[in-house]
């Protein structure tokens, strides 16, 4: 229930800075640009996502995507941030902490999106290195988790890169582009956990 959640999540800050990219939510106003590198990169994305909706690219569907991220970073169940280059304020790619669980567990699901034309820079390492202090520092996460498809080797070199360690394999673990995928899985817990004796 929200009265149990009040006082758990402290200010939230507008924009996530890395050192090349910074981050911040979604908002309408991003749907020329965000259809736009959506639509020349889906080719190049969809062997990673669930199978897009018919009507995925319209500004009908974009808003109520932003809705729904909305939503969930009111009820403090997820946070969604649109990726940006620092150089030119260009639109890159998109970044979620999602089912974030509170109580006993304190963890966050992390996915990502990256456009074509930005694959292979180092951008989404920088994004995805970025927000891990904002899901421990700020929204006070034990831990944070990740899973990719055996074959998305750059999914999982980003993750190692930022400290997540492989934890497991997951057997049909997720629909992807239509087809129950296989997934390792990654963790990373917040550093004065991972300090503690017997960790």
């Amino acid at each position: 229930m929200a009265f149990l959640r009040v006082g758990v999540v402290p200010e939230i800050p507008a924009v996530v800075q890395g050192a090349n990219v910074w981050l911040r939510a979604p908002l309408l106003s991003d749907y020329a640009e965000w259809a736009e590198l959506r639509a020349m990169s889906r080719e190049h994305l969809t062997p990673w996502e669930p199978v897009w909706p018919r009507d995925d690219l319209t500004r009908s569907a974009y808003k109520r995507r932003v809705r729904h991220y909305q939503r969930e970073a009111r009820d403090d169940q997820g946070y969604a941030y649109s990726i940006f280059r620092t150089a030119d304020d260009r639109l890159v790619g998109g970044i979620t902490l999602s089912n974030l669980q509170r109580g006993v567990t304190q963890s966050a699901t992390m996915g990502y999106w990256l456009g074509l034309p930005y694959a292979g820079k180092g951008l989404m390492s920088d994004a995805v290195c970025a927000l891990i202090p904002f899901g421990f520092d700020v929204l006070r996460l034990h831990r944070l988790e990740a899973a990719t498809q055996p074959r998305n080797t750059a999914s999982m070199r980003v993750l190692e890169r930022c400290g997540f360690e492989r934890e497991g394999y997951a057997r049909s673990y997720l629909k992807i582009n239509g087809i129950w995928q296989d997934h390792v899985l990654f963790g990373l817990v917040a550093p004065a956990a991972a300090a503690e004796p017997g960790k």
